[in-house]
């Protein structure tokens, strides 16, 4: 792939733009979730990542998994033993609580049968005292039917939608019953942590065989996307930093692409790399890869 070189680093580092942008549509679409911020434009960099080490990792552990299309793609094609998911905001872990713990047939079930209305969204919406798999059904609803798929407090519905399908433009029954059961089928590799993951970073820092997948909310220098897009965005970014550089195993993590975070990756003597995506309405633009050693990906 050509490689177009950004800057000269002020201390003798360059970093590189992967001008290549990945056409996600060619990307397996494993997740329930429209998650914003989702990864599936990097699903081949973590292929090559993964590829890169002398001998298949034991674990996986993606501690900000939210739609978990990194976690999901690696259980899928087996690039690790087992993988992690872990994740704070209640509503998303609802859903894989479910998935993974025997109600996925329930769950896919209910979707198939639900007819999306206004009248039946305001319904579902309006539920609040639930058991598990009701919260995860009413989840998925509104992952589907709010604009961008954004579940924090305040996001509003889809008005025009896809061809002016309004909410039922993103809404693909057979196609969301399908991932449910096909993730269920492999829930073996597949572990789930309803919490901060800070604090399995942490736990797990000693683990050679383990690797992490690392893709906090972009809440550093001021960035306001992270508040917007999810319910739990507030984040010590010096700290998981800090921590990054203690992990026995290797790691790769992702951010916006900016002066404070160059910093922070600078600091701590990591490696960053520039990558070309397109955001959800299709410009493109950058994020940066941060790990110890990227040469994997410049080859």
């Amino acid at each position: 792939m050509r490689q177009a070189t950004l800057f000269g680093d002020m201390d003798g580092t360059q970093e590189t733009l992967l001008d290549g942008v990945v056409n996600v549509s060619l990307v397996p679409q494993r997740s329930p979730f429209r998650y914003p911020g989702g990864k599936t434009w990097l699903v081949p960099r973590i292929r090559q990542w993964l590829s890169s080490h002398p001998a298949k990792p034991e674990v996986l552990i993606e501690p900000f998994a939210g739609g978990g299309i990194v976690s999901l793609t690696v259980a899928f094609e087996q690039l690790a033993n087992r993988v992690v998911m872990v994740e704070l905001d209640d509503q998303v872990a609802a859903v894989w609580k479910t998935v993974l713990g025997g109600d996925a047939q329930w769950l896919a079930e209910e979707i198939a049968g639900f007819e999306i209305t206004s009248q039946s969204v305001e319904q579902i919406l309006a539920r609040t005292a639930e058991a598990q798999r009701a919260k995860a059904f009413r989840t998925i609803v509104r992952n589907r039917v709010n604009r961008g798929g954004i579940l924090a407090p305040g996001a509003g519905l889809v008005k025009n939608g896809e061809n002016g399908k309004g909410l039922c433009s993103r809404w693909y029954p057979d196609t969301l019953r399908r991932r449910i059961l096909d993730i269920a089928a492999i829930s073996d590799r597949i572990g789930f942590i309803e919490g901060d993951g800070m604090d399995v970073l942490r736990e797990h820092a000693h683990d050679a065989d383990t690797v992490f997948f690392i893709d906090p909310p972009y809440t550093a220098a001021g960035k306001k996307a992270g508040s917007r897009l999810y319910k739990h965005s507030s984040l010590h970014h010096e700290e998981l930093f800090r921590l990054s550089t203690l992990l026995a195993g290797d790691f790769l993590m992702t951010y916006d692409n900016t002066d404070e975070v160059r910093e922070l990756a600078k600091w701590h003597g990591l490696d960053t790399l520039l990558v070309a995506m397109k955001s959800t309405h299709h410009a493109k633009m950058n994020e940066l890869l941060i790990g110890r050693d990227l040469d994997w990906a410049r080859s």
